[in-house]
């Protein structure tokens, strides 16, 4: 693409990136690969061998750049007693030593991952026990893999401390749950979890490759991080915490280890501009707060740091460079918010301001400015968004109608499908892909089985995809491209992994249940059943009235439909459908006392979520 070759000319003079990133490598990860108990891969990087020549035409060469970066893989040395093992995952996973053995910090998205990571570290450094564990954040890929670094057992028998910021469990756990199915699917989407990996297809994912496919785990913290400012010893390693909450993370913090002059920022910074909003869907973050406490880590902690490193990409040594570095990204999203802020005030949308931002030239030049992962356009809606909502005012855009219907008028208005596409090859030929994105969407939309308008529409996307220094604008628009011309294959990420679901309280998993309930089904159903739930004893009374499903904590009322007794653990299972009633009721772990029939009325009114929906074509 001649895009793409422009864009080569227009990239920032190179810098120590390719140094830093094999400085203090004491064993590369070789073979890249760790497989599951079933034989599939968890993670492999050998697929990403291709990266070793130019960019061609079909990948915008600053995202190539960064993922030869990113495949730098193996164990190193940040300072003395102090690793890193990066290439092992999406995220890296980092080892202190202490007098006796060692603190791990962030084991990574799966239990194998972290698994060979730490034995890679233990033949060059030796089998020292694990004496501790610390949690950055809520995010997955920094505690999904707590099972292969230490055994739940072993944690309760020596008794090793577990370090998280406040409200890391409460995050952790109920963040994906929720809208868990839809965050998952979309989450295939944005990390290109089913495109052949190659110069057409998914090159990385920014923060690094992908994300690993192996068993998502969860090890509860045994202290919490609650005041920025605490000081622990585990070990003999000696940290200062600042919390960071709302930043990155709900849950969130930095660590400085004053012996190692070592500086933990967690995810609040990376090689690149992060996402205020990610793709997949969450909650809309802070710009200003993370600003704010960026420029307090540069205060408590600039100064004094040798080195700097986070849970994604590669480190930075040197006080003068840290401060940079820090500073540099704090302005980046003190930016964002500010002018988006200043440009809604005028009266500008925000589809509007995302086209009128541009960087200022002191941070657009720098690599780790640039947008891998976040990007301008969707992190400027997403701050819009965050003050403003949905609507942009006007009173047109207040009860559209929705998009198979609104499609059907405009292919109609504009003079049918034939018409519809001989224009829109008209401005593929011209380059305009973002307009037949748009246009093709709704013929799309309002003719699904119409196989040249979903050619033509893919051909679309792969373009915008093969332009996009965004990885995950890239994986987008490729993955959308893919299911035009496959149709769906679903995604192959897990929405609630039984060790989050087991640590969810009662509270939430009702809730979660709540959020199935088929609302107009239930419109005329009456039903009180009282929950007692043992190992831990709880009791809840759920009921059902106005299409609505309630739970409080409530002793049983005798008036009750019915009462489920059923031991915690046997409740995970029957909501996560790994057994059903009559095999709970034959173990001894589950009794329905009363009108039995009336639980099976609650059951039958949940629906199933759908991993699968579509998402480029109608339903």
């Amino acid at each position: 693409m001649a895009r793409n070759r422009g864009a080569l000319a227009a990239l920032p003079p190179d810098n120590e990136d390719f140094e830093e990133a094999q400085r203090g490598l004491v064993a590369a990860f070789e073979p890249a690969r760790v497989d599951r108990e079933d034989g599939q891969a968890a993670w492999e990087l050998e697929s990403y061998d291709f990266l070793d020549t130019d960019a061609p035409d079909t990948a915008h060469p600053s995202l190539w750049r960064l993922g030869k970066l990113n495949r730098i893989a193996g164990l190193f040395e940040l300072a003395p007693g102090f690793y890193q093992l990066r290439g092992f995952d999406l995220s890296n996973m980092h080892v202190v030593e202490g007098d006796e053995g060692i603190v791990v910090i962030d084991p990574l998205v799966s239990a194998e991952t972290a698994a060979a990571a730490l034995a890679l570290y233990r033949e060059h450094r030796g089998e020292r026990p694990v004496t501790g564990l610390i949690y950055t954040h809520s995010h997955v890929d920094h505690f999904g893999g707590a099972k292969g670094i230490v055994s739940e057992e072993e944690v309760k028998a020596r008794r090793i401390p577990i370090l998280a910021p406040e409200g890391f469990l409460h995050h952790a756990v109920s963040e994906n749950v929720f809208a868990g199915t839809a965050m998952g699917r979309r989450a295939g989407y944005m990390y290109g979890a089913l495109l052949k990996r190659g110069p057409d297809g998914q090159i990385g994912s920014g923060l690094g490759q992908t994300t690993s496919l192996g068993s998502i785990t969860l090890i509860p913290p045994t202290l919490d991080i609650s005041a920025t400012g605490q000081e622990e010893t585990i070990d003999g390693v000696r940290m200062s915490f600042q919390l960071t909450p709302g930043t990155e993370a709900p849950a969130e913090m930095n660590i400085y280890f004053p012996e190692q002059r070592a500086l933990c920022v967690a995810d609040n910074v990376a090689r690149s501009m992060h996402n205020i909003l990610t793709p997949r869907g969450a909650l809309v973050r802070d710009p200003r707060v993370w600003a704010h406490y960026l420029d307090e880590a540069i205060e408590l902690f600039g100064a004094d740091s040798e080195v700097l490193f986070s849970g994604h990409n590669w480190p930075c040594w040197g006080r003068e460079r840290i401060v940079d570095y820090l500073e540099k990204q704090r302005d980046l999203y003190r930016y964002l918010h500010d002018q988006t802020l200043r440009l809604l005030n005028q009266g500008h949308t925000g589809p509007e301001i995302a086209e009128m931002i541009e960087l200022p030239p002191s941070l657009a030049r720098e690599w780790h400015c640039r947008e891998y992962y976040g990007s301008i356009s969707h992190n400027v809606k997403a701050i819009y968004q965050r003050y403003m909502g949905w609507f942009d005012g006007n009173p047109a855009h207040l009860w559209e109608h929705p998009p198979v219907e609104q499609s059907r008028r405009y292919v109609e208005f504009m003079g049918g499908g034939e018409a519809v596409l001989e224009k829109a090859r008209e401005s593929f030929d011209a380059g305009d892909y973002r307009w037949v994105a748009e246009v093709v969407n709704h013929l799309v939309f309002a003719e699904p089985d119409n196989e040249a308008a979903r050619e033509l529409q893919a051909e679309a996307l792969e373009q915008l995809g093969y332009g996009a220094e965004n990885s995950t604008w890239r994986n987008f628009f490729l993955m959308g491209a893919r299911e035009l011309r496959e149709g769906i294959s679903g995604t192959p990420t897990a929405a609630a992994p039984p060790d989050i679901v087991a640590n969810l309280s009662v509270s939430q998993l009702l809730d979660a249940m709540a959020i199935r309930l088929d609302g107009p089904r239930a419109w005329e159903q009456h039903l009180r059943i009282d929950w007692v739930i043992t190992s831990p004893d709880e009791e809840h009374a759920i009921t059902i009235r106005n299409g609505v499903l309630s739970h409080r904590p409530r002793k049983h009322d005798p008036a009750a439909d019915a009462r489920l007794v059923v031991a915690r653990e046997a409740l995970n299972q029957l909501l996560l459908k790994t057994a059903d009633i009559g095999e709970l009721a034959e173990s001894g772990r589950l009794r329905v006392e009363g009108d039995g029939a009336k639980l099976g009325e609650l059951l039958g009114l949940l629906d199933e979520p759908n991993p699968g929906f579509a998402i480029v074509t109608p339903d």
